[in-house]
């Protein structure tokens, strides 16, 4: 079979920005701003891990960012981890022939980041990897390992605290670290006069602020385990039964399939406060963060946004990748038992939010977009 590959005199002055996910478009709104600004020659890849109107296209337009360049409608119809991400890997290196990009960055740890950074790598051209250096320990979870691969296999490795540089340093990575700090403290930042403008969630949902918990779950060892996904069905009753305010629960598609295959849906109609709803737009999220009394959630990205935003958050996990918000006092690891997770929310709830955001000062787009710009000679 031939291997196709990229030298350096082939390839363009131009950046191409791989996102996939929910998580993704956020964190690289600030990025892909301050590509604009800087006048860079930049594309954007949309690889379809998410592909819904709801969880993808419109944060494309509530944060007002340009329409991704090539996207991915196959992979959608992929099950498994290694064909999701062998179908994306085919239609990048597709458009990888096509543009020439010099530099491919790829931000996080699901499939998407994977598959760019794969592509990339077997036609010789430059990955930089946003978000680097984060470690779990936790070998159960797919986005350890994606993390690990990525980062090996990376020229640029942008970290958003020093204790993260170190796990780099730790894993003998080859690539050049650079510390910049979070875009996701950017994101919240740019986005949040966005949502006060754009979202009336609030209202539509009746609820009044710091009034009502908000709750995600969307982990595959969280949700596609019946038994862990009762327990936080329980701890929710638990939560609902000593506060009696409500429980906004915006479901995952994964979420809501995985209640109706384990009959679990009776479950949460008895949990006389939860609220579920479809999910929604990110500017709408963000407001029900930002307004929240606590978070409940096993995403990565919301421990991040909880702790900047000054909200208390409980992780429905037993670890994570974001030690820095349990170090600070913003977040508490509770794993999925309810009455361990009860007993961290009233822990929570009697904490001073006076907790520094450990994650940078909200210039971390810009810092990317000049490191890049370095990187192509300009």
């Amino acid at each position: 079979m031939e291997q196709k590959v990229f030298f350096d005199d082939e390839l363009k002055n131009i950046i191409s920005v791989v996102v996939g996910t929910r998580p993704g478009i956020i964190k690289f709104s600030p990025v892909i701003r301050a590509l604009t600004e800087e006048k860079m020659d930049f594309f954007v890849i949309h690889t379809g891990q998410h592909y819904s109107y709801n969880m993808d296209k419109q944060f494309f337009e509530d944060l007002e960012l340009p329409e991704p360049k090539y996207k991915n409608e196959v992979v959608q119809r992929a099950i498994l981890h290694g064909e999701q991400t062998a179908e994306m890997i085919k239609e990048m290196e597709k458009a990888f022939i096509q543009e020439k990009p010099k530099i491919v960055i790829v931000g996080g740890d699901a499939n998407t980041n994977l598959a760019g950074a794969l592509a990339a790598r077997k036609l010789r051209i430059k990955v930089a990897h946003m978000e680097a250096g984060l470690r779990s320990n936790d070998w159960r979870m797919p986005e350890e390992h994606n993390r690990v691969m990525i980062d090996h296999i990376s020229e640029y490795l942008f970290t958003p605290t020093e204790e993260t540089k170190r796990n780099l340093i730790g894993d003998n990575v080859k690539g050049e670290i650079v510390v910049v700090g979070n875009t996701i403290v950017d994101a919240v930042h740019q986005n949040l006069g966005l949502a006060k403008n754009k979202s009336c969630i609030l209202e539509n949902l009746n609820i009044k602020q710091n009034e009502y918990f908000l709750a995600t779950a969307h982990r595959e060892e969280n949700v596609d385990n019946q038994e862990i996904l009762k327990e936080i069905l329980e701890s929710f009753t638990l939560i609902s039964r000593e506060y009696n305010i409500p429980i906004i629960f915006p479901i995952h598609p994964r979420t809501k399939k995985r209640l109706k295959e384990f009959n679990l849906k009776e479950e949460t109609d008895k949990i006389s406060m939860l609220k579920i709803t479809d999910p929604v737009g990110y500017l709408d999220f963000l407001k029900l963060m930002a307004k929240a009394k606590l978070v409940l959630t096993d995403s990565g990205g919301i421990q991040e946004e909880t702790c900047i935003l000054k909200v208390p958050c409980v992780t429905l996990r037993e670890s994570t990748e974001r030690p820095e918000t349990v170090e600070v006092g913003g977040n508490i690891i509770a794993g999925t038992q309810p009455n361990k997770v009860f007993e961290c929310v009233n822990l929570m709830l009697k904490k001073k939010k006076d907790w520094e955001n450990p994650f940078g000062e909200g210039n971390t787009g810009k810092k990317i977009a000049k490191y890049l710009l370095k990187s192509l000679g300009q």
